[in-house]
């Protein structure tokens, strides 16, 4: 389970995905540049070929500065470039009033040409519409991401957080290769895809794939996390009644990853590289040995009795997990 490949391209890239978004957004305040450099590019030393970050994903330094998510990967992997798959994402603007969407083909081609200049290359590997423009009809949207394939500014292209219809339907005017939704142990509503995405070969590219952190077990409900900075302070699994209701299965996955020598995570990880050979999990994280962890998780195996022992137990999970987001 050491590669995976993209969609129907020629794209090989490492079972485990990272998903660099907490160094800039989202999980506290961002990490300082020189170390966020040096811990992506560590990354790729241990491993890591698959990168994942966004156009939105922004951050207040501590001197007033905006910490570029997409810069900080494009400076750790710029003398590699040619060994790694970048992924990047478009149509979402965090404004002092909420989020704004915008997947106008306008609106797609200034983000290209953004993305591209603070990535410091001359092309994308995967660029994903964010979420769904409600305004912008999917049809127009794909055509749009193919005549950018056609210009070679992008390699590929994909969707987040999508269902059937709209994947469908984009699918028919230019081929996705990805959809990136959340999927994990405790967030497990796409599975109803997996068909489609057979049917279509379509990766899944699982984002938030231990639940926001919460199956790394390394958390509990007496944490607490920096309000306004951090989006798990309003996850209801980082509550006392997410902890007890996550009990049961956290006491399985203990028991289960003492068997394999695994942690927690790990089996939570390995749990969805076995179920399906097309799902890459792209875990984030900001610490060394956490990075290595997550990698390493390729290399526990669970045979389908003891996938099919976890799932009986989470169909009967009532488990508290989106919050706000």
């Amino acid at each position: 389970m050491k590669k995976r490949t993209l969609g129907k391209t020629s794209m090989e890239i490492s079972a485990v995905g990272l998903g660099c978004m907490g160094f800039s957004h989202a999980y506290g305040d961002p990490t300082e540049k020189d170390v966020a450099v040096r811990m992506i590019r560590k990354a790729y030393d241990m491993g890591y070929t698959f990168f994942d970050t966004a156009e939105c994903y922004t951050g207040i330094n501590a001197d007033g500065s905006i910490s570029y998510n997409e810069a900080l990967v494009g400076e750790a992997l710029r003398d590699v470039r040619d060994k790694v798959v970048i992924a990047t994402k478009m149509g979402i603007t965090f404004t002092p009033n909420g989020s704004v969407l915008d997947s106008s083909p306008a609106k797609i081609r200034a983000s290209v040409e953004g993305s591209l200049k603070k990535l410091g290359t001359d092309y994308i590997d995967l660029y994903y519409q964010h979420r769904i423009d409600p305004k912008v009809e999917p049809e127009v949207v794909a055509k749009t991401m193919g005549e950018l394939i056609k210009e070679g500014k992008i390699r590929a292209w994909g969707i987040s957080e999508t269902g059937e219809e709209y994947l469908r339907r984009a699918n028919a005017v230019t081929p996705v290769t990805a959809i990136q939704n959340r999927y994990s142990m405790i967030a497990r509503e796409y599975e109803k895809l997996f068909p489609v995405l057979e049917e279509l070969g379509v990766s899944l590219v699982a984002f938030s794939p231990l639940g926001n952190g919460f199956l790394s077990g390394k958390y509990s409900a007496t944490d607490s996390f920096k309000e306004g900075v951090d989006f798990r302070s309003h996850m209801p699994q980082y509550t006392k009644e997410g902890f007890e209701a996550g009990r049961e299965l956290f006491e399985l996955l203990g028991r289960m990853a003492e068997e394999k020598g695994a942690s927690t995570g790990q089996l939570s990880l390995a749990w969805m590289l076995s179920k399906k050979p097309y799902i890459i999990p792209s875990p984030g994280s900001r610490k060394e040995e956490r990075l290595l962890e997550n990698l390493n998780s390729r290399d526990v195996l669970l045979s389908q009795e003891e996938i099919a022992k976890l799932d009986a137990l989470l169909d009967q999970l009532n488990m508290p997990v989106y919050g706000k987001r």
